[in-house]
């Protein structure tokens, strides 16, 4: 054995503790679709109609107030070419998958009721989500926000989450996409706790073990920086034991904890920056999406009035688009044609000069670009969640980039199966 190869082991050795953990803590895209957005729904409003119905309703809104491929150019501020090549696909989109992830919401959406009451609400909605699952008509994700486990709430939690995964599991509910969200997270100690509750419940209930997942939403200052001046969020996703999905930004109870006026509170306000920073770098590497928070202000009323309202929630995706927040919270059906809009707009605009890159890493050629493969990791994963939400379609990439979707999700280091 050379000096050479008898340092290589001695450093293999040295570093294997090293590199396990970073195997273990880091382990990179979990080769599944993230959804641009969660569709909140109060949990007694929920029924085996209400899919079709924010379709419905989300439908009717963009041909009130944007009826042509001309007036959402107008009402967006987009230019007539990607007006034109968004407004039929949004449509489309409208039409076959209003809702990417639904929550059915026990929460504040729900608010503090008899227990009688909850739990004839939890019951009915388990049965109607079991329903549309069984009838093919449930959204690819979908699931339930419980009330917190702070110790005022966290019997009426598990009782919730109890009840809800009884009946779903009891009708054949469960699927790969279901998944719980855990509010007003305040230490590392209760996402320890939510592990250990699935754990029991999935041994109460027949389901498979490690199975269940669910998110964490960050809308507590404690979340972002804890009393020892570190970043507990990042220690969060790591006592999850892998059951961390997601880390949701929560854009109220946050602002609010921080002591930002009402009026001031927004998803683009410094406070919520840091703390959406924050959670991209905790997350990044782990496979656990970041999802940006909502905006309160609804597209109601006159033409005029939801327009407006379109503009600046088309504004507010636009943006976290832009640093790399890929989806948010949507509250009422009149929220998705500026949602899917700005989203495909934002897809549709980049797509020419990703793939034109992306064609030259791959296939060689002239290029304006020098891509290293992180880079090329980048266009490829752009591209490609363009393809999962309906923006583009797989065989525009095939003619543009000459690879097909396969290609693409290798490219983007997307784990397969």
């Amino acid at each position: 054995m050379s000096e050479l190869e008898d340092l290589v082991g001695r450093l293999d050795r040295a570093l294997a503790g090293a590199d396990a953990a970073l195997a273990a803590s880091y382990p990179g895209d979990r080769g599944v679709r993230q959804p641009v957005h969660t569709v909140y729904v109060p949990g007694d409003s929920y029924d085996e109609k209400t899919v079709a119905q924010w379709a419905a309703e989300s439908g009717r809104a963009l041909a009130e107030h944007a009826g042509s491929a001309a007036e959402i150019a107008e009402a967006f501020d987009l230019s007539p070419e990607l007006a034109d090549a968004v407004y039929d696909r949004v449509r489309a989109k409208l039409a076959a998958e209003a809702i990417e992830d639904l929550r059915i919401d026990f929460e504040d959406g729900y608010g503090a009721r008899p227990d009688a009451d909850e739990d004839a609400a939890v019951t009915a909605a388990a049965r109607a989500l079991a329903a549309t699952v069984r009838d093919g008509a449930a959204p690819p994700f979908h699931g339930i926000r419980i009330k917190s486990f702070e110790a005022p709430t966290r019997h009426r939690g598990l009782r919730t989450l109890d009840l809800f995964l009884e009946e779903v599991a009891g009708e054949g509910g469960l699927t790969d996409g279901f998944v719980i969200t855990l509010p007003k997270v305040t230490s590392v100690e209760q996402v320890a706790a939510m592990v250990t509750a699935l754990d029991a419940l999935e041994a109460a209930h027949g389901i498979a073990a490690g199975s269940l997942r669910f998110e964490i939403q960050v809308e507590t200052p404690q979340a972002i920086l804890g009393s020892d001046g570190t970043a507990l969020v990042a220690r969060m996703i790591a006592a999850g034991g892998g059951r961390v999905t997601g880390l949701h930004y929560g854009t109220y109870d946050y602002s609010a904890s921080l002591g930002v006026a009402a009026a001031y509170q927004s998803m683009e306000h410094p406070v919520a920056d840091h703390a959406k920073d924050v959670m991209q770098v905790a997350a990044a590497g782990t496979g656990v999406f970041v999802s940006d928070g909502s905006t309160n202000v609804l597209p109601v009323g006159d033409r005029e009035a939801v327009r407006s309202a379109w503009r600046l929630h088309s504004r507010l995706v636009s943006r976290s688009l832009a640093r790399g927040i890929y989806q948010g919270w949507d509250l009422h059906p009149a929220q998705l044609p500026s949602r899917y809009i700005a989203t495909y707009a934002f897809f549709r605009d980049g797509l020419d000069v990703a793939s034109a890159r992306l064609r030259a890493y791959v296939h060689g050629g002239e290029s304006s670009y020098l891509d290293e493969p992180a880079t090329a990791a980048a266009l490829a994963a752009f591209v490609l969640r363009g393809v999962e939400c309906g923006a583009v379609a797989a065989d525009e990439v095939e003619r543009l980039a000459g690879i097909d979707r396969a290609e693409l999700a290798g490219l983007a280091r997307r784990r397969i199966g």
